[in-house]
């Protein structure tokens, strides 16, 4: 072996020692890149122009609205007129952010909104509604969250629009805000109303 040759072995080792490392940053920065990169409030959905989930569930215990039992969840509640699903828990930070903004929904009176109360106490929900007040005709109590994953819910809150037909026609990932309800909320809702 030449000296040359020597001093080319240690040259060569380093190189290969630096290939892997440089092929994990890079599949690193990659993954950094598509993490930061998202909007979560557009990930797809493979329930949108399907029916929607057959979804029954009990009432949140004790929740009353002018002195009468709001009503658990059934399947039926999905069809015939446009409604808004907002899957919701009192320990949801954007959840109390969204909540003024489901009371002026609930003003519309060719909507309806139900909420499917996800993996929460039923006292703190209860707190949770005394405190923003009920926007919902009916509340689903969902505490071990398996109705919410047949609705494909990555985390809370998110909302869906149902429209007459009884499928889904609008999925919004993360809280309802002034500039998404304007946006993209109001005219998906405007569009299920016009639709037969």
């Amino acid at each position: 072996m030449t000296a040359t040759e020597t001093r080319a072995t240690p040259a060569r080792r380093r190189l290969l020692v630096y290939i892997p490392l440089a092929a994990f940053l890079a599949l690193a920065g990659l993954f950094l890149y598509r993490l930061g990169s998202g909007d979560p409030s557009k990930l797809p959905s493979a329930l949108i122009g399907r029916p929607a989930p057959a979804t029954n569930l009990p009432a949140l215990p004790g929740l009353t609205a002018n002195g009468a039992a709001v009503p658990g969840i059934a399947s039926a509640d999905f069809s015939g007129a446009v409604t808004l699903i907002n899957v919701w828990a009192s320990w949801c930070v954007p959840c109390h952010d969204e909540a003024p903004l489901l009371m002026k929904l609930a003003e519309d009176n060719r909507i309806r909104l139900i909420g499917i109360n996800y993996k929460d106490q039923a006292e703190n929900a209860r707190r949770f509604i005394g405190r923003y007040g009920n926007p919902f005709i009916a509340v689903g109590s969902d505490p071990n969250g398996r109705a919410s994953i047949d609705w494909g819910v990555y985390g809370v809150p998110e909302t869906f629009l149902i429209g007459r037909d009884g499928r889904v026609a609008y999925k919004l990932v993360g809280p309802i805000t002034q500039a998404n309800l304007q946006a993209v909320l109001k005219p998906a809702i405007e569009k299920a109303l016009v639709s037969q």
